[in-house]
């Protein structure tokens, strides 16, 4: 399987905004947008090269997929499958498809704040950590159900200690609930629009793979 082997923070140069891909470190100071606010690349942000280069209609439509896609960490050919199953289903399309992206097992152990990025996620649920209704899953591509009960094999990992208690204070999302002691979850209903927090046109994204 493919995987994107550089530097994860010139996505976020790329878009332009925080697509949290680094954990604690995209809450700090450190963060690379404090301080190379401008596009990757030769020259850019530089007196001499414009800092955002003149997208085309396209541009602008492949742009809102990508940073989806980013966002997210899933592949092209992942995110055509998702696109593909969001048409086949009632409702909006671009709300549907991002719907099933924050389904994702991956990120709801990351929504949940048992880790501080879907990265990180992602990684123990391949490591086999997560438990779902009581059964292992280790295919971060999972989608949960309303009320499915998510749990952690172990409440001893160093990395969701650290990761608890960076997370425990901020806001989680209404669709989830979390007992922090007992390393459990549960899914309420499914997400709306209204409760994710990504910066995107999800109408681009219909119009791009609608042509």
């Amino acid at each position: 399987m493919a995987r994107y082997t550089e530097a994860v923070c010139r996505k976020c140069r790329r878009e332009g905004n925080k697509l949290y891909l680094k954990g604690d470190k995209c809450y700090s100071a450190k963060c690379i947008l404090e301080r190379k606010n401008y596009f990757p690349g030769m020259g850019r942000g530089s007196k001499l090269v414009p800092n955002a280069p003149k997208l085309s209609e396209y541009g602008i439509q492949l742009r809102a997929k990508q940073k989806v896609r980013n966002v997210y960490g899933v592949l092209e050919r992942q995110f055509r499958r998702y696109f593909a199953m969001a048409v086949r289903q009632k409702g909006v399309t671009g709300e549907n498809l991002l719907q099933l992206l924050e389904r994702r097992i991956d990120n709801v152990i990351f929504r949940l704040g048992f880790a501080t990025s879907r990265a990180a996620a992602r990684q123990l649920v391949l490591h086999g950590h997560v438990r779902v209704n009581g059964k292992t899953v280790n295919v971060p591509n999972y989608l949960v159900k309303v009320g499915d009960a998510i749990a952690l094999k172990s409440n001893d990992l160093t990395s969701v200690k650290l990761a608890v208690e960076s997370t425990k204070k901020r806001p989680r999302p209404e669709w989830l609930s979390v007992d922090f002691d007992s390393r459990t979850g549960k899914i309420l209903a499914l997400p709306n629009r209204a409760a994710i927090d990504i910066p995107v046109q999800e109408k681009l994204i219909v119009e791009l793979y609608s042509k």
